[in-house]
């Protein structure tokens, strides 16, 4: 299938080689868009468990620690489909594996749609978290190999944009089904989840495949069609192509392995490029932005707020808050550059966190107290999507050299989920620990040691190709 989609490229080519540059830019656009809509599945599957628990806990009579397991064991479960994602990426080409990621979520979605027990749940759970794994790894590698690099933070952010979107619907859905029968309204809500991956499929067997992936297979008047399309001009194409081929013949040390070349024997280069993939996933989970999404009906009860319906309408504006943010990425991450748009995300992240937490300090609830927490919690969820929520993955992308890309990328979404399942399924417990509040004033800490690490150590990556960055971390 892939060499029909990049054969077709051949064909129109010399067509959109005579336009102007917007039509090409819409076709790189119209591929990124196709491959990042698997991630509104991967969000609405993640965030629907925020206001479902709150049924399925009365429906099956779970305990919170079953509750807290439940929500955040799919993150855990990802580093299976993570880590073998690389591999899947390089061996049946990117678009071949989100494919097969959409045929995982649709499974997963009927199987939690048709659970009876807490094994079941957790068992769909786990097929759920193989689709998430492949899309989430898959999609930001495909999206920065087929963007060129005037437009890759603004098609890179598409992602995050989609995240966001399946967020926002999962809350919607909470929301709008919460007036069903207990035993009935969760089973809907991941009911709805079945159809969309089978229609995401198609669409993206649609798109080409990545002209990296096809240099590397040695298709090359396949990848040279496919950035003609892809490019802002004819010369662009011809450079990023030739970028591509000098890459792709680069001499590698004798045997070594792509894990071996990454973790085991890293160059001073790819070890400076580790630091930065690691530090950034790992930091962009320890704000604990998750546990707000998951957690946020246990925040707002302990508030003063009582109905379900207010509570799970104040998730609805969480997710509306955060998809609206995350477009300031799109816009201004080319503009200017991932460094600024990230100390400011990491600075309104901690302020935001501090004043949440001296909130929840207030033993007496009232109006106000409700008014300020959630406020709050609003201004998190706006600072954090403004920078860290989606370019810690658009960076990985961007500096990872290619022959380690798709390895480098699974590496850094395995240290991110991991932090990410640790965080999610520790918050109730930590909570009875330490306080919430004690909670939200740790996450503000970590917020402000993402502000000193982006500061002192992070170079600015706007505007250059993927092929420059290996100069750029060699120095």
């Amino acid at each position: 299938m892939a060499h029909d989609g990049a054969s077709h490229g051949a064909t129109t080519a010399p067509l959109l080689a005579s336009t102007e540059k917007p039509p090409r830019n819409m076709y790189a656009f119209g591929c990124a868009t196709l491959a990042s809509m698997t991630t509104i599945l991967m969000g609405y599957n993640l965030a629907l468990m925020s206001g479902a628990q709150l049924f399925i806990r009365e429906d099956l009579g779970l305990t919170d620690e079953q509750v807290e397991v439940l929500a955040g064991s799919m993150n855990v479960y990802m580093l299976v489909s993570i880590l073998a994602a690389g591999w899947a990426a390089d061996l049946l080409g990117r678009r071949g594996t989100l494919v097969l990621a959409n045929g995982f979520l649709m499974a997963g979605a009927l199987a939690m749609s048709l659970g009876g027990s807490y094994a079941a749940l957790m068992a769909a759970r786990f097929i759920t978290s193989i689709g998430v794994g492949f899309s989430l790894v898959v999609a930001p590698v495909y999206n920065a190999e087929i963007s060129p690099a005037s437009a890759r933070g603004v098609l890179s952010s598409l992602l995050d944009i989609f995240v966001n979107v399946g967020i926002l619907l999962s809350y919607v859905s909470n929301y709008a089904l919460a007036g069903l029968p207990v035993h009935l309204s969760w089973r809907v809500m991941y009911a709805i989840g079945v159809l969309p991956p089978v229609l995401l499929a198609a669409g993206v067997l649609a798109m080409p495949e990545s002209p990296r992936w096809l240099a590397m297979r040695g298709r090359e008047a396949d990848a040279r069609a496919v950035l003609v399309r892809t490019s802002d001009t004819a010369a662009e194409a011809e450079l990023r192509f030739e970028e591509i081929k000098r890459v792709v013949e680069a001499p590698r040390e004798a045997d070594s392995g792509v894990w071996r070349e990454l973790i085991f024997r890293p160059s001073a280069m790819v070890r400076r490029i580790l630091v930065f993939v690691v530090g950034l996933n790992f930091l962009q989970q320890a704000f604990g932005v998750d546990a707000i999404l998951l957690y946020s009906p246990l925040m707002f009860k302990k508030a003063g707020m009582s109905s379900n319906s207010a509570i799970l309408g104040a998730t609805v504006a969480i997710g509306v808050v955060k998809t609206c943010f995350i477009l300031v990425v799109s816009l201004f991450s080319d503009r200017f550059g991932r460094r600024p748009l990230l100390l400011a995300s990491a600075g309104g992240v901690a302020a935001s966190l501090t004043g949440l937490a001296l909130t929840l300090c207030i033993g007496e609830t009232s109006p106000a107290s409700t008014a300020a927490c959630v406020a709050f919690t609003l201004a998190t969820v706006a600072a954090f999507s403004v920078g860290w929520g989606s370019l810690p993955s658009t960076y990985t992308a961007e500096i990872t050299p290619l022959r380690l890309r798709a390895q480098g990328s699974s590496l850094g979404m395995a240290v991110n989920r991991l932090t990410c399942g640790v965080v999610s399924m520790s918050f109730i417990s930590l909570a009875g620990w330490i306080t919430m509040p004690g909670c939200f004033f740790l996450y503000a800490a970590m917020a402000a040691t993402a502000y000193v690490f982006v500061f002192l150590r992070l170079p600015e990556t706007k505007g250059r190709t993927l092929e420059e960055m290996d100069v750029l971390f060699s120095k």
